[in-house]
Protein backbone atom coordinates (compact mmCIF):
# COMPACT_ATOMS: atom_id res chain seq x y z
CA UNK A 1 0.00 0.00 0.00
CA UNK A 2 1.51 3.30 -1.10
CA UNK A 3 1.58 6.16 1.39
CA UNK A 4 1.32 9.62 -0.17
CA UNK A 5 1.84 11.40 3.18
CA UNK A 6 -1.10 13.79 3.09
CA UNK A 7 -0.42 14.88 6.65
CA UNK A 8 2.86 16.69 5.96
CA UNK A 9 1.97 20.22 4.88
CA UNK A 10 3.60 23.42 6.03
CA UNK A 11 1.95 26.82 6.10
CA UNK A 12 4.98 28.28 4.28
CA UNK A 13 4.49 25.84 1.39
CA UNK A 14 0.75 26.50 1.28
CA UNK A 15 1.17 30.26 1.36
CA UNK A 16 3.54 30.09 -1.60
CA UNK A 17 0.82 28.54 -3.79
CA UNK A 18 -0.50 30.99 -6.41
CA UNK A 19 -4.07 29.67 -6.70
CA UNK A 20 -7.28 31.25 -5.47
CA UNK A 21 -7.42 29.39 -2.17
CA UNK A 22 -4.10 30.60 -0.74
CA UNK A 23 -2.94 33.30 -3.14
CA UNK A 24 -5.65 35.82 -2.23
CA UNK A 25 -5.13 35.80 1.57
CA UNK A 26 -1.61 34.69 2.38
CA UNK A 27 -1.63 36.23 5.86
CA UNK A 28 -4.46 33.99 7.14
CA UNK A 29 -5.10 30.24 7.25
CA UNK A 30 -7.37 29.32 4.37
CA UNK A 31 -10.10 26.69 4.64
CA UNK A 32 -12.69 27.97 2.19
CA UNK A 33 -12.93 27.17 -1.55
CA UNK A 34 -13.30 23.47 -2.46
CA UNK A 35 -9.69 22.79 -3.45
CA UNK A 36 -7.65 20.34 -1.41
CA UNK A 37 -4.32 21.52 -0.03
CA UNK A 38 -2.47 18.45 -1.32
CA UNK A 39 -0.20 18.25 -4.33
CA UNK A 40 -1.83 16.61 -7.38
CA UNK A 41 -1.56 12.84 -7.85
CA UNK A 42 1.92 11.92 -9.17
CA UNK A 43 0.32 10.07 -12.11
CA UNK A 44 -1.34 13.32 -13.17
CA UNK A 45 1.93 15.21 -12.99
CA UNK A 46 3.57 12.49 -15.08
CA UNK A 47 0.85 12.70 -17.72
CA UNK A 48 1.19 16.47 -17.97
CA UNK A 49 4.99 16.29 -18.13
CA UNK A 50 4.76 13.73 -20.92
CA UNK A 51 2.82 16.22 -23.04
CA UNK A 52 5.35 18.97 -22.34
CA UNK A 53 8.28 16.65 -23.03
CA UNK A 54 6.75 15.62 -26.36
CA UNK A 55 7.08 19.25 -27.43
CA UNK A 56 3.67 19.52 -29.04
CA UNK A 57 0.90 21.71 -27.63
CA UNK A 58 -0.90 21.95 -30.97
CA UNK A 59 -4.26 20.55 -31.97
CA UNK A 60 -4.60 16.99 -30.62
CA UNK A 61 -5.02 14.08 -33.02
CA UNK A 62 -7.46 11.90 -31.12
CA UNK A 63 -8.50 8.82 -33.02
CA UNK A 64 -12.20 9.44 -32.34
CA UNK A 65 -14.34 12.57 -32.07
CA UNK A 66 -13.80 12.66 -28.34
CA UNK A 67 -10.81 12.64 -26.02
CA UNK A 68 -9.30 9.58 -24.30
CA UNK A 69 -10.56 10.98 -21.00
CA UNK A 70 -14.15 10.27 -22.00
CA UNK A 71 -13.32 6.63 -22.74
CA UNK A 72 -11.63 6.46 -19.34
CA UNK A 73 -14.73 7.84 -17.62
CA UNK A 74 -17.09 5.45 -19.40
CA UNK A 75 -14.94 2.47 -18.44
CA UNK A 76 -14.53 3.68 -14.85
CA UNK A 77 -18.27 4.27 -14.39
CA UNK A 78 -19.03 0.77 -15.60
CA UNK A 79 -16.43 -0.83 -13.33
CA UNK A 80 -16.99 1.35 -10.25
CA UNK A 81 -20.74 1.96 -10.34
CA UNK A 82 -22.19 -0.59 -12.75
CA UNK A 83 -23.33 2.27 -14.97
CA UNK A 84 -23.20 1.27 -18.65
CA UNK A 85 -23.05 4.17 -21.10
CA UNK A 86 -21.52 4.93 -24.49
CA UNK A 87 -19.27 7.85 -25.54
CA UNK A 88 -21.82 9.08 -28.09
CA UNK A 89 -24.23 9.86 -25.23
CA UNK A 90 -21.88 12.52 -23.83
CA UNK A 91 -20.68 16.04 -24.42
CA UNK A 92 -17.23 17.01 -23.12
CA UNK A 93 -17.10 20.36 -21.35
CA UNK A 94 -14.81 22.69 -19.47
CA UNK A 95 -16.87 22.99 -16.30
CA UNK A 96 -19.72 21.34 -14.39
CA UNK A 97 -21.66 24.59 -14.05
CA UNK A 98 -21.38 25.09 -17.81
CA UNK A 99 -23.20 21.78 -18.26
CA UNK A 100 -26.07 22.90 -16.03
CA UNK A 101 -26.39 26.15 -17.96
CA UNK A 102 -26.41 24.32 -21.30
CA UNK A 103 -29.17 21.94 -20.19
CA UNK A 104 -31.30 24.71 -18.72
CA UNK A 105 -30.95 26.68 -21.94
CA UNK A 106 -32.21 23.75 -24.01
CA UNK A 107 -34.88 22.40 -21.65
CA UNK A 108 -36.38 25.52 -20.04
CA UNK A 109 -37.30 29.12 -20.74
CA UNK A 110 -37.17 32.14 -18.43
CA UNK A 111 -39.84 31.82 -15.76
CA UNK A 112 -39.73 28.02 -15.59
CA UNK A 113 -39.28 26.51 -12.15
CA UNK A 114 -36.06 24.79 -11.10
CA UNK A 115 -35.92 22.83 -7.86
CA UNK A 116 -32.72 23.56 -5.93
CA UNK A 117 -31.80 21.78 -2.69
CA UNK A 118 -30.92 24.25 0.06
CA UNK A 119 -28.47 25.07 1.47
CA UNK A 120 -27.02 25.08 -2.01
CA UNK A 121 -23.70 25.23 -3.81
CA UNK A 122 -23.67 28.96 -4.71
CA UNK A 123 -23.21 28.60 -8.52
CA UNK A 124 -26.48 26.63 -8.61
CA UNK A 125 -28.33 29.59 -7.13
CA UNK A 126 -26.55 32.07 -9.39
CA UNK A 127 -27.21 30.00 -12.51
CA UNK A 128 -30.95 29.79 -11.84
CA UNK A 129 -31.27 33.48 -10.96
CA UNK A 130 -29.04 34.82 -13.73
CA UNK A 131 -30.91 32.72 -16.29
CA UNK A 132 -34.26 34.16 -15.24
CA UNK A 133 -35.58 30.82 -14.04
CA UNK A 134 -37.79 30.56 -10.95
CA UNK A 135 -36.30 29.04 -7.81
CA UNK A 136 -38.28 26.24 -6.13
CA UNK A 137 -36.39 25.44 -2.92
CA UNK A 138 -36.19 22.00 -1.32
CA UNK A 139 -35.18 22.67 2.27
CA UNK A 140 -32.81 20.51 4.29
CA UNK A 141 -32.29 20.27 8.04
CA UNK A 142 -30.10 18.43 10.49
CA UNK A 143 -31.59 15.09 11.52
CA UNK A 144 -29.96 12.99 14.22
CA UNK A 145 -31.92 9.94 13.09
CA UNK A 146 -30.39 10.05 9.60
CA UNK A 147 -27.25 8.02 8.84
CA UNK A 148 -25.73 11.16 7.35
CA UNK A 149 -27.04 13.56 10.00
CA UNK A 150 -29.11 15.37 7.40
CA UNK A 151 -32.52 15.15 5.73
CA UNK A 152 -34.54 17.02 3.11
CA UNK A 153 -38.24 17.81 3.39
CA UNK A 154 -39.56 16.01 0.33
CA UNK A 155 -43.19 16.18 1.50
CA UNK A 156 -43.02 19.97 1.63
CA UNK A 157 -41.43 20.03 -1.81
CA UNK A 158 -44.24 17.86 -3.22
CA UNK A 159 -46.82 20.25 -1.79
CA UNK A 160 -44.96 23.24 -3.24
CA UNK A 161 -44.74 21.58 -6.67
CA UNK A 162 -48.48 20.99 -6.66
CA UNK A 163 -48.95 24.75 -6.33
CA UNK A 164 -45.93 25.92 -8.31
CA UNK A 165 -44.81 23.41 -10.97
CA UNK A 166 -41.21 23.10 -12.09
CA UNK A 167 -39.42 21.55 -15.06
CA UNK A 168 -36.07 20.62 -13.53
CA UNK A 169 -34.73 19.11 -10.30
CA UNK A 170 -31.14 20.24 -9.82
CA UNK A 171 -29.45 17.67 -7.60
CA UNK A 172 -26.01 17.86 -6.00
CA UNK A 173 -25.31 14.15 -5.41
CA UNK A 174 -23.51 13.80 -2.96
CA UNK A 175 -24.60 17.10 -1.53
CA UNK A 176 -22.47 20.21 -1.14
CA UNK A 177 -22.26 21.80 1.46
CA UNK A 178 -23.75 19.25 3.89
CA UNK A 179 -21.93 16.10 2.74
CA UNK A 180 -25.26 14.26 2.65
CA UNK A 181 -25.35 10.97 0.71
CA UNK A 182 -28.76 10.06 -0.67
CA UNK A 183 -29.76 6.57 0.42
CA UNK A 184 -31.17 4.07 -2.11
CA UNK A 185 -34.66 4.61 -0.67
CA UNK A 186 -34.25 8.38 -0.86
CA UNK A 187 -33.05 8.17 -4.44
CA UNK A 188 -36.06 6.07 -5.38
CA UNK A 189 -38.32 8.63 -3.71
CA UNK A 190 -36.65 11.42 -5.72
CA UNK A 191 -37.06 9.50 -8.97
CA UNK A 192 -40.72 8.71 -8.27
CA UNK A 193 -41.39 12.35 -7.40
CA UNK A 194 -39.66 13.47 -10.60
CA UNK A 195 -41.90 11.13 -12.59
CA UNK A 196 -45.06 12.40 -10.89
CA UNK A 197 -44.16 16.01 -11.63
CA UNK A 198 -42.41 15.38 -14.97
CA UNK A 199 -39.08 16.81 -13.79
CA UNK A 200 -35.83 16.48 -15.65
CA UNK A 201 -33.12 15.55 -13.12
CA UNK A 202 -29.77 17.26 -13.51
CA UNK A 203 -27.40 15.38 -11.22
CA UNK A 204 -24.05 16.96 -10.38
CA UNK A 205 -22.02 13.96 -9.18
CA UNK A 206 -18.65 15.67 -8.98
CA UNK A 207 -18.16 14.53 -5.34
CA UNK A 208 -19.16 10.89 -6.01
CA UNK A 209 -15.70 9.42 -5.45
CA UNK A 210 -15.48 11.17 -2.07
CA UNK A 211 -18.14 8.99 -0.42
CA UNK A 212 -17.00 7.34 2.81
CA UNK A 213 -17.48 3.64 3.54
CA UNK A 214 -19.70 1.87 4.33
CA UNK A 215 -21.89 4.15 2.21
CA UNK A 216 -21.56 3.85 -1.55
CA UNK A 217 -22.34 6.20 -4.38
CA UNK A 218 -24.94 5.15 -6.95
CA UNK A 219 -25.57 7.30 -10.03
CA UNK A 220 -29.20 8.35 -10.05
CA UNK A 221 -29.24 7.68 -13.80
CA UNK A 222 -29.32 3.98 -12.92
CA UNK A 223 -32.88 4.51 -11.64
CA UNK A 224 -34.18 6.97 -14.24
CA UNK A 225 -31.96 6.97 -17.34
CA UNK A 226 -34.65 8.48 -19.54
CA UNK A 227 -35.04 11.62 -17.43
CA UNK A 228 -31.55 12.15 -15.98
CA UNK A 229 -28.64 14.30 -17.05
CA UNK A 230 -25.41 13.53 -15.17
CA UNK A 231 -22.41 15.83 -14.91
CA UNK A 232 -19.07 14.59 -13.65
CA UNK A 233 -15.41 15.60 -13.39
CA UNK A 234 -12.17 14.43 -11.78
CA UNK A 235 -11.63 17.88 -10.33
CA UNK A 236 -12.83 17.36 -6.73
CA UNK A 237 -11.70 13.80 -6.02
CA UNK A 238 -8.29 14.30 -7.63
CA UNK A 239 -7.81 18.04 -6.94
CA UNK A 240 -7.74 19.22 -10.58
CA UNK A 241 -10.27 22.07 -10.67
CA UNK A 242 -8.04 24.53 -12.54
CA UNK A 243 -7.54 22.15 -15.47
CA UNK A 244 -11.14 22.62 -16.60
CA UNK A 245 -12.47 19.29 -17.83
CA UNK A 246 -15.93 17.76 -17.27
CA UNK A 247 -18.33 15.35 -18.94
CA UNK A 248 -22.06 15.72 -19.52
CA UNK A 249 -24.13 12.55 -19.95
CA UNK A 250 -27.47 13.12 -21.65
CA UNK A 251 -29.96 10.38 -20.84
CA UNK A 252 -33.09 11.82 -22.53
CA UNK A 253 -32.76 11.13 -26.25
CA UNK A 254 -34.52 14.32 -27.43
CA UNK A 255 -32.41 16.51 -25.19
CA UNK A 256 -29.28 14.67 -26.29
CA UNK A 257 -30.07 15.41 -29.91
CA UNK A 258 -30.51 19.10 -29.14
CA UNK A 259 -27.28 19.48 -27.19
CA UNK A 260 -25.15 17.37 -29.52
CA UNK A 261 -26.66 19.06 -32.54
CA UNK A 262 -25.33 22.56 -31.82
CA UNK A 263 -22.62 24.09 -33.97
CA UNK A 264 -19.08 22.86 -33.46
CA UNK A 265 -17.05 24.85 -30.90
CA UNK A 266 -20.10 26.69 -29.53
CA UNK A 267 -19.51 25.20 -26.10
CA UNK A 268 -15.74 25.01 -26.47
CA UNK A 269 -13.60 21.90 -26.76
CA UNK A 270 -11.75 19.87 -24.11
CA UNK A 271 -8.38 21.23 -23.12
CA UNK A 272 -5.39 19.07 -24.05
CA UNK A 273 -3.93 19.20 -20.54
CA UNK A 274 -7.27 18.91 -18.74
CA UNK A 275 -8.31 15.75 -20.53
CA UNK A 276 -4.85 14.19 -20.07
CA UNK A 277 -5.03 14.82 -16.33
CA UNK A 278 -8.55 13.40 -16.08
CA UNK A 279 -7.63 10.34 -18.14
CA UNK A 280 -4.64 9.63 -15.90
CA UNK A 281 -6.70 10.11 -12.74
CA UNK A 282 -9.53 7.88 -13.91
CA UNK A 283 -7.29 5.08 -15.20
CA UNK A 284 -4.34 4.86 -12.79
CA UNK A 285 -5.15 7.36 -10.01
CA UNK A 286 -7.05 5.12 -7.60
CA UNK A 287 -4.10 4.27 -5.30
CA UNK A 288 -3.69 8.00 -4.65
CA UNK A 289 -7.45 8.45 -4.20
CA UNK A 290 -7.74 5.49 -1.83
CA UNK A 291 -4.97 6.88 0.39
CA UNK A 292 -6.47 10.37 0.19
CA UNK A 293 -9.85 9.02 1.32
CA UNK A 294 -8.26 7.29 4.30
CA UNK A 295 -6.72 10.60 5.32
CA UNK A 296 -9.94 12.56 4.75
CA UNK A 297 -11.90 9.96 6.72
CA UNK A 298 -9.67 10.70 9.69
CA UNK A 299 -9.87 14.44 9.09
CA UNK A 300 -13.68 14.61 9.02
CA UNK A 301 -13.84 13.13 12.50
CA UNK A 302 -10.93 15.21 13.76
CA UNK A 303 -12.60 18.41 12.52
CA UNK A 304 -15.80 17.72 14.44
CA UNK A 305 -13.87 16.65 17.55
CA UNK A 306 -11.78 19.84 17.49
CA UNK A 307 -14.85 22.01 17.11
CA UNK A 308 -16.57 20.28 20.03
CA UNK A 309 -13.46 20.90 22.13
CA UNK A 310 -12.77 24.53 21.18
CA UNK A 311 -16.15 25.82 19.94
CA UNK A 312 -18.86 23.66 21.54
CA UNK A 313 -21.55 26.18 20.58
CA UNK A 314 -20.99 25.42 16.88
CA UNK A 315 -23.19 22.61 15.54
CA UNK A 316 -21.45 20.27 13.10
CA UNK A 317 -22.21 16.76 11.83
CA UNK A 318 -19.58 14.38 10.48
CA UNK A 319 -20.19 14.50 6.71
CA UNK A 320 -20.87 11.26 4.83
CA UNK A 321 -19.03 12.53 1.76
CA UNK A 322 -16.89 15.42 0.47
CA UNK A 323 -14.17 17.22 2.45
CA UNK A 324 -16.51 20.04 3.47
CA UNK A 325 -18.04 20.70 6.87
CA UNK A 326 -21.25 22.74 7.20
CA UNK A 327 -21.19 24.72 10.45
CA UNK A 328 -24.18 26.19 12.28
CA UNK A 329 -22.71 29.16 14.17
CA UNK A 330 -25.93 30.90 15.18
CA UNK A 331 -25.37 30.26 18.90
CA UNK A 332 -22.19 32.35 18.69
CA UNK A 333 -24.28 35.37 17.66
CA UNK A 334 -21.80 36.47 14.99
CA UNK A 335 -24.44 37.77 12.60
CA UNK A 336 -25.69 36.53 9.26
CA UNK A 337 -22.18 35.83 7.94
CA UNK A 338 -19.94 34.44 10.70
CA UNK A 339 -17.09 33.96 8.22
CA UNK A 340 -16.42 37.70 8.51
CA UNK A 341 -15.63 37.36 12.22
CA UNK A 342 -13.55 34.24 11.66
CA UNK A 343 -11.55 36.15 9.04
CA UNK A 344 -10.77 38.75 11.71
CA UNK A 345 -9.48 35.85 13.81
CA UNK A 346 -7.14 34.75 11.01
CA UNK A 347 -9.15 32.05 9.21
CA UNK A 348 -10.93 32.31 5.90
CA UNK A 349 -14.01 30.11 5.58
CA UNK A 350 -16.77 30.17 2.96
CA UNK A 351 -19.45 32.86 3.27
CA UNK A 352 -22.60 31.18 4.57
CA UNK A 353 -25.18 33.52 2.98
CA UNK A 354 -23.81 32.60 -0.47
CA UNK A 355 -25.46 29.19 0.04
CA UNK A 356 -28.97 30.66 0.20
CA UNK A 357 -31.35 31.60 2.98
CA UNK A 358 -30.40 28.51 5.02
CA UNK A 359 -26.83 29.78 4.98
CA UNK A 360 -27.53 32.69 7.31
CA UNK A 361 -25.54 32.22 10.49
CA UNK A 362 -23.59 29.38 8.90
CA UNK A 363 -20.24 28.86 7.24
CA UNK A 364 -18.42 26.05 5.40
CA UNK A 365 -15.03 24.66 6.42
CA UNK A 366 -12.72 22.74 4.08
CA UNK A 367 -10.81 20.05 6.02
CA UNK A 368 -8.77 18.70 3.08
CA UNK A 369 -5.47 19.61 4.65
CA UNK A 370 -3.06 18.26 7.25
CA UNK A 371 -4.05 17.65 10.86
CA UNK A 372 -1.60 20.36 11.94
CA UNK A 373 -3.15 22.97 9.67
CA UNK A 374 -6.65 21.92 10.73
CA UNK A 375 -5.75 22.35 14.39
CA UNK A 376 -4.48 25.83 13.58
CA UNK A 377 -7.74 26.62 11.77
CA UNK A 378 -9.98 25.64 14.70
CA UNK A 379 -7.77 27.23 17.34
CA UNK A 380 -7.83 30.53 15.47
CA UNK A 381 -11.60 30.29 15.03
CA UNK A 382 -11.95 29.95 18.79
CA UNK A 383 -9.64 32.85 19.65
CA UNK A 384 -11.31 36.25 19.56
CA UNK A 385 -8.86 39.08 18.76
CA UNK A 386 -8.20 41.78 21.34
CA UNK A 387 -10.42 44.82 20.85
Amino acid sequence: MQDFDFDSLSLDWLRAKPGAKWGQNREVVNAWVADMDFAPPPVVNEALRAIIDAGDLGYPAWALEHSPALDAFVARSEQRYGWHTAPDEYRELNDVTQGIQIVLEHHTVPGDGVVVLQPSYPPFLNTVRDGGRRMVPAFGARDASSVTGWAFDWDRLEADLAQSPAKVLLLCHPHNPTGHVFSPAEQQHIVDMAARHDLLIISDEIHADLTYAPLEHRPIALLAPERTVTIHAASKAFNLAGLRYAVLHLGPIDLRAKVLGVANHLYGEPNLMGQAAAAAAWTVGDPWLDDCLRHLDHMRHLAVDLLREHLPQVVASVPASTYLLWLDCRALELGEDPSKEFLRRGVRLSDGPDFGELGLGHTRLNFATSSGVLREVVQRMATAPAR
